[in-house]
């Protein structure tokens, strides 16, 4: 139970014993992180003996930054995520893979970067679907072959200024389940 309750940036205020097999324990806890799947960790890690209760207190300042995700070099809004500075870099990684996995892939090289006061802090790329276009060539001079991919290569950066990403609706879900 100490060890969950200072990962979720939790202050112990009292720690206090009934008898040998119940203690009481008080501690100031962001509210944010009671939120977003404390219960479940609580009930988890006591095999479902431990119960919570809360009180709300007065606000309290806090060291919170803005995370953006941008996807193809263009903010997302809606999956901008307000977090405490210390989890930035681990939310940041978190998103990005997540984000790699659920988008599919597309015609260019698709960047998901992480950025927290305009700068990068985590990167994952969705790699291009490639057509073979060396296919139709059979043996002969290299210098044909090189300008097909040239020309490929032209086509792709051109796809990449202009093209629009798909983002499906499980990539909105899987933001709103951000665990530890």
């Amino acid at each position: 139970m100490l060890d969950l309750c200072w990962k979720r940036r939790g202050k112990q205020i009292q720690m206090k014993y009934m008898n040998t097999k119940i203690m009481i324990l008080k501690y100031h806890i962001p509210l944010a992180e009671i939120i977003v799947g404390f219960y479940d960790a609580l009930k988890s890690a006591s095999k479902g003996y431990a119960s919570f209760d809360y009180v709300h207190i007065n606000p309290q300042i806090g060291d919170l930054v803005k995370l953006e995700i941008m996807i193809n070099a263009e903010v997302i809004d809606a999956f901008t995520v307000i977090t405490h500075k210390d989890k930035a870099q681990s939310v940041a990684h978190y998103l990005t893979e997540k984000l790699r996995d659920i988008i599919p892939r597309h015609m260019f090289e698709v960047p998901i970067q992480a950025k927290v006061n305009n700068k990068i802090i985590a990167r994952e790329t969705i790699s291009a679907v490639r057509k073979d276009v060396l296919a139709k060539c059979y043996g002969g001079d290299i210098t044909r072959k090189r300008k097909l991919l040239e020309k490929q290569k032209e086509g792709k950066r051109k796809m990449r200024q202009f093209g629009k990403v798909d983002i499906p609706p499980e990539a909105f879900i899987a933001v709103l389940k951000i665990d530890g």
